[in-house]
């Protein structure tokens, strides 16, 4: 984790955090609306988010990379190594994370490997085509931002299959009163016209097993049996003999 994303917790108590939060909880429950008696991590720091599905049946766990620093709820981890065993989570959702993160390639390897095979992953990311990448006093300004087709390749790259995706922030990042008061109409009115240029790109994908299989059998020498002529053996064996 690269450390490039700070100041999380104070953004989500600040009145632009809490527009923020509120928007991006709409668009996450529309994706997960009921996880009871499902597993669920949250990596990088989803606690602004985690509650929209508490843990009658299922486990829940939050996870900050090294890098964010201490966040309440979270416990550190490192990103390329997560103290989980395989397959034992049913939903991951990454926010503030992959951005942020050194290495793409060991964060979602680790990602598939703690999902069970019919997991699915909902990545939140900043759009590089929206105006929230454009301000570093936001923790969406910072880290590296994705555009929705390069958020797609990299996920198909590391064995996931893209099932939905959705846009949000739509709200100029900017704390005045009268912008933050019609948040929601801005969300609206973007999401139906410009829906590629939104603030953050919201990919659901699945755990691809058949992507992680081998397309086809190794070729091999073809083998062709015959029956040896009467006495063959006995003479090549009298042959070795001298």
């Amino acid at each position: 984790m690269s450390g490039e994303v700070h100041g999380l917790a104070e953004f989500y108590r600040a009145p632009l955090g809490q527009v923020a939060a509120r928007l991006l909880r709409g668009r996450l429950f529309a994706f997960w609306p009921e996880l009871k008696g499902l597993d669920l991590l949250g990596l990088g720091w989803a606690e602004p988010y985690m509650g929209l599905w508490p843990s009658e049946v299922g486990r829940r766990i939050a996870f900050a990379p090294e890098g964010l620093g201490p966040l309440p709820g979270a416990a550190q981890v490192q990103d390329r190594q997560l103290p989980l065993p395989d397959r034992c989570l049913d939903r991951i959702i990454l926010v503030h994370a992959l951005e942020a993160s050194e290495g793409a390639h060991p964060l979602l390897r680790e990602c598939w490997r703690v999902l069970r095979d019919d997991g699915r992953l909902l990545v939140i990311v900043p759009n590089r085509l929206g105006s929230w990448s454009l301000f570093d006093h936001t923790p969406f300004g910072q880290g590296r931002p994705y555009s929705r087709g390069q958020l797609e390749g990299l996920l198909r790259r590391h064995l996931f299959a893209v099932t939905r995706r959705d846009s949000a922030l739509f709200v100029p990042p900017l704390p005045w009163s009268f912008a933050l008061r019609g948040a929601r109409l801005w969300d609206r009115i973007g999401r139906n016209t410009l829906p590629r240029l939104g603030g953050v790109t919201l990919i659901e994908a699945e755990k691809d097993l058949f992507a992680a299989m081998p397309a086809g059998a190794p070729a091999i020498g073809r083998r062709v049996v015959a029956e040896l002529p009467a006495g063959y053996a006995r003479r090549a064996s009298s042959a070795g003999d001298e």
